[in-house]
C-alpha cells in the first residue's frame, strides 16, 4: 500500500511538473523580449526547483561573450559572474551539462568562483547555443539534490531555449529593418522616422536640432580603382569612425550610396561645425591604413539658426554639402545664417 501511495504520489507530482512545464511554453510564445523571458523562467523555477537558486546567461549581440540576464534565489555573499566567454565554461566548450562540484581538485569553470555546487546547461536550439542554465545547491548533499533536479532543469532550459532562439530571431529581423546590414548606421527610412520626431521635440521646446550631411569624395573612382570589396571596406570603417564621434542621443545613418547622415538634437550650428570638422579629420585618417586618400565633405544646417522650418534642413544641409564640393572637397560648409541678408556659406577647411 505504501509503495502504491508512492507511485500515485510520484504521478500526480509528475503531471503538475508537465502541466507546469506547458504552461511555461505557453508563456514564453508571448514573451515580447529578454525581459518577459526572464519574468516566466523565474516563475517556472520557483515552482519546479523551490529551493535552488538559478542564473541565466545570454549571448550578446556580437556573440563573444554571454551577459547575465536574470537570477533568483541565489546567496547574496557570492553573486555570479556578470560575463561569461565561451572559452571559459566547460559546459559551453561541450555542448553538454557539466558540475561544478566546487571541491579541491574537482574540474571547474574558469568563471566559476563560489564554493557550492552548480551545474550549468548550454541552452541550445536549431543547432545554435543561445544562453546557459545555472543551477545551484549547497550542503553536504548538494549533489544528490542536482541529480534529483537535473531533468526538471533541463526540461526547462529546452523550453527556455526555443524561445530564445524566438527572441534572438526578432531582433535581429528588428535589426536589419532599422540598420544598413553594410555599415551598422541607422537606414533611411529610420532616420526619417527620428528626423520627424526630433524635429516636433526642438519646435516645441526650442531647441536646436542640427543636420550634418556626409559624402566620400570620389568613391565612384576608389571603387573603379581598387575594387568594391575595398570600397565596402572603406564605407564600414566610415561608419564606425561616425559612431565614435557622436552622442548616444545622436542618430548616425547612411542616406544613400556613399551619403551619410547624422542629427544632432539640442546642438547648436557652431557645435555641430566642430563636430563635422571632427569626423573629417578622422576620416581623412583613414587614409594611412590604406595607403591611398580617403576624404569627405560636409554640409551643416541648424534650426533655427539656418531655417525656422524643420522641413528645410535637409535642404539646405545638403545645399552646403554640394557648395563643400564645388570649393574643392574635404571641407566642412555650413549654411547661411537667417539673419544674413546676402546669401553665402561659411567654410571651414583642414
Amino acid at each position: 500500500m505504501h509503495s502504491r501511495n508512492r507511485m500515485a504520489a510520484g504521478a500526480v507530482e509528475a503531471r503538475r511538473h508537465v502541466e507546469q512545464l506547458f504552461h511555461m511554453s505557453d508563456m514564453l510564445q508571448s514573451a515580447l523580449g529578454y525581459p518577459d523571458a526572464n519574468a516566466v523562467l523565474r516563475a517556472t523555477a520557483n515552482e519546479l526547483m523551490a529551493g535552488f537558486g538559478g542564473a541565466l546567461y545570454i549571448f550578446n549581440n556580437s556573440g563573444d561573450r554571454l551577459d547575465l540576464s536574470t537570477t533568483w534565489d541565489w546567496p547574496d555573499e557570492t553573486r555570479p559572474s556578470a560575463t561569461i566567454t565561451p572559452t571559459q565554461c566547460w559546459a559551453l566548450k561541450r555542448g553538454k551539462s557539466h558540475l561544478n562540484e566546487g571541491e579541491p581538485g574537482a574540474l571547474c569553470c574558469e568563471h566559476h568562483t563560489t564554493g557550492f555546487m552548480v551545474l550549468e546547461i548550454p541552452m541550445m536550439a536549431r543547432g545554435e547555443v543561445y544562453g546557459l542554465l545555472s543551477i545551484q545547491a549547497q550542503g553536504l548533499n548538494a549533489r544528490d539534490q542536482l541529480s534529483t533536479v537535473a531533468p526538471i532543469a533541463n526540461a526547462i532550459a529546452e523550453g527556455m531555449s526555443l524561445a530564445l532562439s524566438n527572441i534572438a530571431l526578432r531582433e535581429k529581423l528588428r535589426t536589419q529593418a532599422l540598420r544598413d546590414p553594410l555599415t551598422g548606421l541607422y537606414n533611411r527610412r529610420y532616420m526619417e522616422d527620428v528626423l520627424e520626431r526630433y524635429a516636433n521635440l526642438a519646435e516645441r521646446n526650442g531647441s536646436p536640432l542640427s543636420v550634418i550631411m556626409i559624402d566620400l569624395d570620389h568613391f565612384k573612382r576608389l571603387n573603379d580603382e581598387h575594387g568594391h570589396a575595398l570600397g565596402d571596406a572603406v564605407l564600414r570603417e566610415v561608419g564606425g569612425t561616425l559612431m565614435g564621434a557622436i552622442r548616444p542621443s545622436d542618430v548616425a545613418c547612411r542616406y544613400g550610396g556613399e551619403e551619410l547622415m547624422v542629427l544632432l538634437p539640442d546642438c547648436s550650428l557652431a557645435g555641430a561645425q566642430a563636430k563635422a570638422e571632427i569626423m573629417r579629420a578622422r576620416i581623412e585618417g583613414l587614409s594611412e591604413n590604406h595607403g591611398f586618400s580617403i576624404t569627405a565633405s560636409f554640409g551643416v544646417a541648424t534650426t533655427p539658426e539656418s531655417t525656422d522650418r524643420c522641413s528645410d534642413l535637409l535642404t539646405n544641409a545638403d545645399a552646403a554639402l554640394y557648395q563643400a564640393k564645388q570649393a574643392g572637397r574635404n571641407r566642412v560648409f555650413v549654411a547661411p545664417r537667417r539673419t544674413n541678408t546676402k546669401v553665402h556659406l561659411v567654410a571651414t577647411t583642414e
